[in-house]
């Protein structure tokens, strides 16, 4: 798809804030629920769960400035919202419970050790990961996140009262709908801001239909700065090693991020720009610590984002995580997004996700379709997704295992890793494919020149028409 701002592009001030905000929008829900989750699970009382939230928003802004603009040898240097990962949240739990909330981040400030020395054999680990396995992972991160996109566009999760109401329904439509028109018909920044706009178009209609809770606004603080430290730290052995093999689970999934990102902006994800995204993942889940947040990885929902707009520019989402960390610091700027309706981020997110996987089908158009590639694509799709829809599959399995496999991307990305370096590549069947492909590619060349012809006919008739009424 054509970009409408490139990587190194930077848009006006005005049409940047207005671009950073849809980013902001579809990943504030996320980075706020890690913390709450986590915190009520191993019971934290209000205050303690406001610095969780707090300190969250604050260091994902900081981070993904990071990530965006890059320190050093730090930051990719790409679109990337950076925020609490959901990876983590079970081994927080089960860590909080039993070690208290200190030994959560005493876990993870050890384990970000992880990321941090795994970023430098990045440059190795991308040789494994050719177009038959990058598009098999990017079409898993899109269908295993899809379903969060429908819980929300049916107004919550399965079994909350209200779920799959049809005034849910038709809300979640009607940013859909204005989300689809406004990206295909309108021009410049309409079509830029498509999902931002369609968001307050269904924000408004929800405020005149009642279902906008303010409280959430009026009870914030004005004004709140992070503190150093603020739950302490302990180590426990069982709860690092946890911690761990969550940061192993995490690093292959923000690489299926970040090829997702390189080829929604046109770019070429090397090695080298590989290990500086994991290495700030790594460095902003240590400082995410030391301020009493989760850990981070990056954010799936803000690639489709990338790809329905076209908007590309890394500076527009360090506007995103300027605007994030503002939400830190002034949490009622942070509790208006909270009160954004269910269904509003729905509609949003259902396109958003899906362009994930259109995208992942975009990278599997470039290879050869042999048999050896068709079935590294259909089980590493049917693995990745059977833990996804049936997690119980792996209910006797030990801990640590149940860690790594419960992630549909992990598991997939693996299996796909596996047959792609242990099946031999046939070059009869990569031959006959490629052939294939030529006499398809010829017959779109023919389709090209009809249209580029039926174009001049059209503009040729139009000049003629225009002449008459110049005289």
């Amino acid at each position: 798809m054509k970009l409408f701002y490139n990587v190194e592009d930077k848009p006006p001030v005005g049409a940047a804030i207005l671009l950073a905000l849809q980013h902001m929008l579809a990943a504030m829900g996320a980075i706020i629920a890690v913390p709450l989750v986590v915190g009520s699970a191993i019971g934290l009382p209000t205050d303690q769960m406001v610095i969780l939230v707090n300190a969250a928003l604050m260091v994902s802004g900081v981070v993904t400035i990071i990530q965006c603009k890059g320190v050093g040898p730090v930051g990719i240097r790409l679109p990337v919202v950076m925020g609490t990962s959901f990876t983590f949240v079970a081994i927080s739990i089960s860590i909080g419970l039993d070690a208290g909330v200190s030994g959560i981040f005493g876990a993870s400030l050890v384990g970000s050790l992880v990321m941090i020395i795994g970023s430098r054999f990045m440059p190795q680990i991308r040789k494994l990961f050719p177009p038959v396995v990058s598009g098999t992972v990017v079409v898993l991160i899109g269908l295993t996140i899809l379903p969060v996109s429908v819980d929300w566009f049916a107004g919550g999760f399965v079994g909350q009262e209200g779920y799959g109401q049809v005034s849910n329904l038709m809300l979640g439509l009607l940013v859909l709908v204005v989300v689809i028109v406004l990206s295909q018909v309108g021009k410049g920044i309409i079509s830029a801001a498509a999902i931002v706009i369609g968001m307050a178009v269904g924000y408004i209609v929800a405020i005149f239909m009642g279902i906008v809770d303010f409280s959430p606004v009026r009870d914030a603080e004005f004004f709140a700065l992070p503190k150093v430290i603020p739950f302490g730290l302990s180590f426990t052995v069982s709860g690092i090693i946890g911690m761990s093999i969550a940061y192993l689970v995490t690093i292959m999934e923000s690489t299926g991020d970040f090829l997702a990102l390189s080829d929604a902006t046109h770019t070429k994800l090397t090695g080298k720009k590989l290990s500086r995204g994991i290495l700030c993942d790594g460095i902003g889940s240590a400082l995410a610590s030391v301020f009493g947040a989760t850990p981070f990885s990056s954010f799936s929902q803000n690639v489709g984002i990338v790809s329905i707009t076209g908007v590309a520019s890394r500076h527009v989402v360090a506007v995103t995580g300027v605007i994030m960390l503002l939400a830190g610091m002034f949490p009622k700027l942070g509790g208006i997004v909270v009160t954004i309706p269910s269904p509003v981020l729905g509609g949003a997110g259902l396109v958003m996700f899906a362009m994930i996987i259109s995208a992942g089908i975009g990278i599997l158009s470039r290879i050869n379709f042999t048999k050896r590639n068709m079935l590294i694509i259909a089980v590493g799709v049917a693995s990745g997704m059977a833990v996804t829809v049936r997690p119980e599959i792996l209910t006797h399995l030990p801990d640590s295992m149940r860690v790594i496999l419960g992630s549909g991307i992990t598991t997939g990305s693996l299996v796909a890793l596996v047959l792609n370096i242990g099946m031999g590549i046939n070059r009869a069947d990569e031959a006959e494919s490629a052939q294939e492909k030529r006499e398809a590619l010829k017959e779109q060349i023919k389709e090209c020149e009809a249209c580029d012809r039926a174009l001049e006919e059209e503009e040729n008739l139009a000049r003629q028409q225009a002449e008459p009424d110049r005289s």
